[in-house]
């Protein structure tokens, strides 16, 4: 198994850049599953989950060319299978959106619940009660979903429970090539959702409501093709802007969307932290001293739960006692025992809750990336530590961020990888 060695303790300098965004990325290629002409999708991040992607894509009939790095031609003329490959849908979470273009398709999909990162309970009732609404029978054998229709699925209206993110994705994929019209409310607002939607427009869906809570899909027969372009990831901006405040380093992140993360830039101003920013690119300014502020993790354009844990790590940093408050992940906060060895000041207050009172001078340590984004925090706080520290298991790292360690290197990191 790889693993980094990271020498922290030094300043970042220069200009690093942001990739296409991972979790937009992995439903461009769901997308592609719902016309039979030729989807050809740009700014792609060569990261691991989109191999696992393409892996089953390829097992279900569609033929993918990687054309060069950071773009690929999906073409599904005709999907041959309807299940979805388990091996491969239990290291993948987002293999679960990959239901609505074969429920749409072909009137069926056999699924295992998907795996990704372990954060706490995932469940996928809001895909199940939703394709239901739709008209889908449901059943379960062993360790399989089965998901069918007897003709075609029908426009329903459809209430979120909680704001799901893929499972607004899925149902909008569904709903596009159902019968009739569907309303969907409670839905997620995130860049992604709204990103996906216009493509599926330009494929000749009839969405409204991107960006809002109230999305209404009238379905059409077919899609054609087209061209998706993946937007910036806000959440790798969001990291490295982090990173460069933890260690007080000049920082500037080009090819990036900073109104994405006009939360995150609120609260750098309140801590202190100054920042430069304009179209595509932002730049950290080392501050004289770090403020703490608490934080809770909110749906867009609320605080991104996908960033709490690199900001626990700036909260290291930072002068005061401040609380971080998950609230979208039962489990998420586990990863800091780690953290506490390495010298943070944290008290657990329940699953959902932590104080961190700071500054602390974090020590080196050998850890063990838990999932992708306790990774990027652990990179975050090696960098902040003197001396030696080992990060294990970086296959979850590598998942989501591309070439890590030799984009770091490019702006005076001492990582490599063993």
């Amino acid at each position: 198994m790889d693993r980094f060695i990271i020498n922290g303790g030094t300043k970042l300098v220069g200009t690093i850049e942001v990739k296409g965004a991972k979790n937009a990325a992995l439903k461009a290629f769901a997308v592609a599953l719902l016309s039979k002409e030729p989807v050809r999708i740009r700014n792609v991040p060569e990261v691991e989950d989109i191999k696992r992607m393409c892996e089953i894509l390829k097992n279900l009939g569609a033929e993918i060319e990687h054309v060069k790095d950071g773009e690929y031609l999906v073409k599904a003329v005709k999907l041959t299978n309807y299940i979805i490959n388990p091996d491969i849908a239990k290291k993948l979470r987002a293999s679960i959106v990959l239901t609505a273009p074969l429920l749409a398709r072909l009137g069926k999909v056999k699924f295992p619940h998907p795996g990704g990162c372990i954060i706490g309970e995932r469940p996928i009732d809001v895909f199940i009660d939703g394709y239901k609404k739709l008209g889908a029978i449901i059943s379960q054998k062993e360790d399989l979903y089965e998901i069918s229709v007897s003709n075609k699925l029908k426009g329903a209206k459809f209430i979120f429970p909680n704001i799901s993110v893929t499972g607004t994705e899925s149902l909008v994929m569904a709903a596009s090539l159902a019968e009739g019209e569907t309303i969907l409310k409670n839905c997620a607002c995130e860049p992604e959702v709204e990103s996906l939607i216009e493509f599926l427009n330009s494929c000749g869906a009839k969405i409204s409501g991107a960006g809002t809570h109230i999305i209404k899909i009238k379905g059409v027969k077919t899609l054609k093709g087209g061209t998706y372009t993946i937007i910036p990831d806000r959440i790798e901006t969001g990291s490295f802007a982090i990173m460069a405040a933890s260690t007080t380093s000049i920082l500037k992140i080009t090819k990036c969307n900073p109104g994405h993360l006009e939360c995150l830039w609120v609260i750098f101003e309140k801590m202190g932290i100054k920042l430069e920013y304009g179209k595509g690119w932002v730049k950290i300014l080392p501050p004289k001293k770090i403020v703490s502020v608490s934080i809770k993790t909110r749906e867009y354009p609320g605080f991104p739960t996908d960033l709490q844990a690199p900001f626990s790590v700036l909260l290291t940093q930072a002068e005061g006692l401040a609380m971080v408050h998950e609230t979208i992940y039962e489990g998420r906060l586990n990863w800091t025992d780690e953290l506490k060895r390495m010298g943070a000041n944290v008290l657990n207050l329940d699953p959902h809750r932590i104080q961190i009172n700071g500054p602390a001078k974090l020590r080196s340590r050998e850890v063990e990336s838990p999932d992708l984004r306790a990774g990027m925090a652990y990179i975050i706080a090696a960098l902040c530590a003197k001396g030696e520290s080992i990060i294990n298991n970086i296959y979850q790292i590598d998942r989501g961020y591309e070439k890590i360690e030799e984009r770091l290197q490019k702006i005076g990191a001492d990582i490599k990888r063993i």
